[in-house]
């Protein structure tokens, strides 16, 4: 499914209701963007690439040749960081005819250690915190577009799930999230019985449940 085409094709309706008061967001002084601190901290670009590739969204998998592809490099050097990564027990692999299929193993003890570092790599934390967390009526927050396959990409495309979202307070608290994380967010918005509708047309390894509220106590929880 075409996220892209579907927000270039989609009518943004401003919703009447009252519009909560403007915030106003600050960098914290002294601390780097997540982003620089794991370029700096893993110098190997093909080793963050193959991270965001299997650790973000664990449904992702992959063959050597398709990585190749993907990343736009020589297969030596990928297959190395593959072989330490299975090495270390954080990437399974199974053959599919007589090619080899990567996928994470979610059961490492350090799986979730590294699906949060990347969440806050990306700068999904932000998004959440600065932008969902201030709606107040959003049911559940998706990844889709390249992101969720494990790709990085200078645009994120998000799927929000709930009802009389105020959608003028989101475009507004959207230009300050984008300004934070230094990448431009799309978005889609659905009524809670519409997203039911479409959520079959996407395969697991293209959507990724990043955050839902709970109904219960109405607390915050991330998805992975």
């Amino acid at each position: 499914m075409n996220i892209t085409s579907q927000i270039d094709n989609t009518e943004h309706r401003i919703d009447n209701s009252p519009s909560p008061v403007p915030c106003t967001l600050y960098p914290v002084p002294g601390i780097r963007h997540p982003q620089t601190m794991l370029d700096t901290l893993i110098t190997s670009k093909t080793r963050i690439k193959l991270m965001l590739k299997f650790f973000l969204n664990s449904n992702a998998s992959s063959y050597l040749r398709n990585l190749e592809g993907e990343f736009k490099e020589s297969t030596n050097g990928i297959r190395l960081e593959l072989n330490k990564f299975e090495k270390a027990g954080l990437l399974h692999s199974r053959m599919s005819g007589n090619k080899k299929l990567y996928q994470a193993n979610t059961s490492h003890p350090l799986f979730n250690d590294i699906h949060n570092l990347l969440l806050k790599y990306i700068g999904f934390d932000q998004i959440i915190s600065t932008v969902i967390a201030k709606l107040g009526n959003v049911h559940k927050l998706y990844l889709v577009g390249s992101f969720a396959q494990g790709v990085d990409s200078e645009v994120i495309d998000l799927l929000l799930v709930g009802n009389n979202i105020n959608r003028e307070y989101l475009a507004r608290l959207t230009d300050k999230g984008e300004q934070l994380i230094k990448r431009k967010i799309r978005y889609l918005i659905y009524q809670k019985d519409e997203f039911e509708n479409i959520i079959d047309g996407y395969s697991k390894d293209e959507i990724l449940l990043l955050w839902t509220k709970n109904g219960m106590g109405g607390e915050m929880e991330m998805g992975r």
